[in-house]
């Protein structure tokens, strides 16, 4: 949770903008966050919003489904998620599916509100920019095509 700052508590960055204080520097220590981590948090973040079908391109999505068929092996969840992490800030770019007939614009919108909220409320780190490529819609006739086939023998 965040807890709310007054202006006199902020300070301003590069761009002029308004940002809380650092919370990952402190006299007692710094914290680091690995790429990793934050690619992750925004998966998370981005499958959450109603409207995404999945993320990645097509390559991704069909590596990430051989993935699947491996015994123990797990979802990626950076799938399709790249991240750039400082210090104190990162910028994120999403690789996305969406379902078809829902508002690309507002799906958008949700994942980055979405994302930003979840990433800096999590990390502390300050997002600067949440990039969305929409690179296919999802339409209801592909569930169908990726149905497995019956097993021809018992």
């Amino acid at each position: 949770m965040s807890t709310p700052t007054s202006a006199s508590s902020m300070t301003t960055s590069r761009g002029g903008a308004l940002a809380a204080p650092d919370s990952l520097q402190s006299p007692q220590g710094r914290t680091t966050i690995a790429d990793g981590v934050v690619q992750k948090i925004a998966g998370l973040a981005a499958r959450e919003v109603a409207g995404v079908h999945a993320l990645g391109g097509g390559t991704a999505r069909a590596l990430g489904s051989l993935r699947e068929r491996i015994p123990g092996a797990s979802q990626s969840t950076g799938q399709g998620v790249a991240v750039e992490v400082g210090e104190t800030q990162a910028a994120i770019d999403l690789d996305m599916v969406t379902e078809y007939g829902v508002s690309i614009a507002e799906v958008a919108r949700a994942v980055r509100r979405n994302v930003i909220d979840t990433v800096e409320g999590m990390t502390g780190l300050q997002v600067t920019e949440v990039n969305v490529s929409v690179n296919d819609i999802h339409l209801p006739t592909d569930d169908a095509q990726d149905a497995p086939e019956p097993a021809r023998v018992q």
